[in-house]
């Protein structure tokens, strides 16, 4: 019947898939469609609309059922699993703003509203499905992994324990393929939760509890009864770092995870910046006084291109996705109002995974430097601060997109060093703002280590501090960036406001293919 019109008879066997397809979208669900909108969230099929562009979805599986044919009549099956609560297939995100090429996208959304989210038998095989899809054509995939885990009443597979589920060994090979997003609203446990912890960014909304074990696995192994919201809630989750953006409500997820896209798409047209003239009273004339890093950010790039990670987390250390001229960037930089901007383990971590993540996206790096080194002392030593600091040399010295490093004021020792990629002539460049200051350790430490004799042998506090004071002052003198620079340990000292000439300047002089997205393994932390 090629070419029948609308207005012909239906064969009964169309007329059956239009009612099968029908049962499966929202408009035939109304009742699962009311409980969302009491919890105030969308469906899954509404957070795949609001992310892909118009017109492109194609979905993979969609008549699927849960495999309980043993257990319920077909109809009562149609009803209750469309899609065996899984939700795939393949469209586009921002096609309006880069290629078709990099706009193709996999999408994945577990339904809460079919069995709590949990994954069924079938959602494994199609998840089996959409995998080798996206590692055969290397597609950035979407997860929209909010769900209980495992399903334990699926009774149609011939399974014991299930242990041979390809699905978690086969997203966890993704890694450095193409960019993986996780989007969490509501409750994320268990093999939901496995596969969100496999994605390069995890993006949850305050009402999110995420865990490696729901409250039914905690009160099965004798750990005691919790509710849903006292399991892995969206506080604890920030703060620890498994979170990497914060936000609202669905809504605001769907629109981060657009942006984070929107970075691994290539350039976008430039929207303008501050007066950069700003960038010069930014930086306090009171040499240890603690200052705000993130307007100096906001005032450097291109204007509302921000996009931070992990804020709550590894404080010492901002890690953020940025635009330059409209070129996407990953910047670094030290925050002088957490420990004076001394690099604990968490800001190593936290900034040696965002320089993996960038390095292996072919996403070139501005690091700011303002530090006083690693931090020191036996509680931070507590924390295996040897290997999470070496890890930031480790991996600076596996990079290969190009590295820019703006010193604002303190440049100190180790820290320093790595924050400049393992040494100030690793980067392009490495440049200094006027108020730089450099040393192999804290001025005042240095001074006061080497004056220990003569200090001890002065009479009172008073000529001591004096004598501090005069010896600081020849130290400072001697470290300030213009000195630096005279014996060329610097490339350049700036005025602040060409920062952004320089940072543009530096990546145009690069060959063709310096920033090539070149795949490496990207873990998880």
């Amino acid at each position: 019947m090629s070419g029948a019109g609308d207005d012909e008879p239906v064969r009964p066997e169309l007329a059956e898939l239009r009612a099968r397809v029908a049962a499966t979208l929202d408009a035939g669900r109304p009742e699962a469609v009311a409980k969302r909108r009491k919890t105030g969230q969308r469906t899954a099929r509404e957070n795949l609309a609001a992310l892909l562009d118009a017109g492109s979805f194609i979905e993979y599986g969609g008549l699927a059922l849960a495999a309980q044919h043993q257990r319920l009549s077909p109809a009562d099956l149609e009803a209750a699993s469309p899609a065996d609560g899984f939700i795939c297939g393949i469209g586009t995100v921002n096609a309006a703003t880069c290629d078709a090429e990099r706009a193709r996208t996999l999408v994945m959304a577990y339904d809460y509203s079919v069995f709590a989210g949990t994954q069924g038998g079938m959602g494994h095989k199609k998840l089996d499905r959409m995998l080798g899809l996206a590692a055969r054509w290397k597609l950035p995939v979407v997860l929209f992994a909010e769900g209980g885990g495992g399903r334990p009443n699926d009774t149609d597979l011939p399974i014991i324990a299930g242990l041979d589920t390809p699905g978690f060994y086969l997203f966890a090979g993704l890694a450095g393929l193409a960019p993986r997003v996780g989007i969490v609203s509501g409750r994320c446990f268990a093999g939901n939760a496995a596969l969100l912890g496999c994605c390069d960014v995890v993006i949850a909304t305050e009402n999110s509890s995420i865990g490696m074990g729901g409250p039914a696995m905690i009160e099965g192994g004798g750990l005691g009864t919790f509710r849903p919201e006292e399991v892995g809630p969206i506080d604890m989750q920030t703060r620890s770092g498994v979170v990497d953006v914060r936000v609202a409500d669905e809504e605001a997820a769907v629109r981060v995870a657009k942006q984070y896209l929107g970075y691994f798409q290539g350039p976008a047209p430039s929207v303008g910046c501050a007066d950069q003239k700003i960038l010069r009273t930014l930086v306090p004339e009171q040499r240890r006084r603690a200052y705000k890093v993130r307007p100096l950010i906001e005032a450097l790039v291109d204007t509302g291109s921000v996009l931070e990670l992990r804020r709550e987390f590894g404080l010492a250390m901002v890690t953020a996705l940025v635009r330059i001229d409209g070129k996407p960037f990953g910047l670094v930089a030290n925050s002088s109002q957490h420990q004076g901007g001394a690099i604990d383990a968490d800001a190593a971590d936290k900034a040696a995974r965002f320089l993996r993540l960038c390095d292996v996206f072919g996403l070139p790096i501005v690091s700011l430097c303002d530090t006083p080194g690693f931090m020191v002392g036996p509680k931070a030593e507590a924390t295996g601060l040897v290997r999470h600091a070496s890890r930031l040399f480790a991996v600076a010295a596996s990079l290969r997109v190009p590295y820019f490093t703006v010193v604002l004021r303190r440049g100190y020792g180790l820290g320093a060093q790595a924050m400049a990629g393992g040494h100030f002539h690793a980067p392009v460049f490495t440049v200094s703002w006027p108020t730089g200051e450099f040393g192999a350790m804290g001025i005042e430490g240095a001074v006061r280590l080497s004056l220990r004799r003569q200090l001890a042998a002065l009479p009172d506090e008073v000529t001591r501090e004096a004598l501090v004071a005069e010896h600081v002052a020849v130290a400072t003198e001697r470290g300030k960036a213009i000195s630096m620079a005279s014996y060329l340990e610097l490339d350049a000292v700036i005025d602040p406001a060409e920062t952004r000439g320089w940072i543009a300047r530096g990546l145009a002089a690069m060959p063709a293919g310096a920033t090539a997205r070149q795949p490496g393994f990207l873990d998880t932390w």
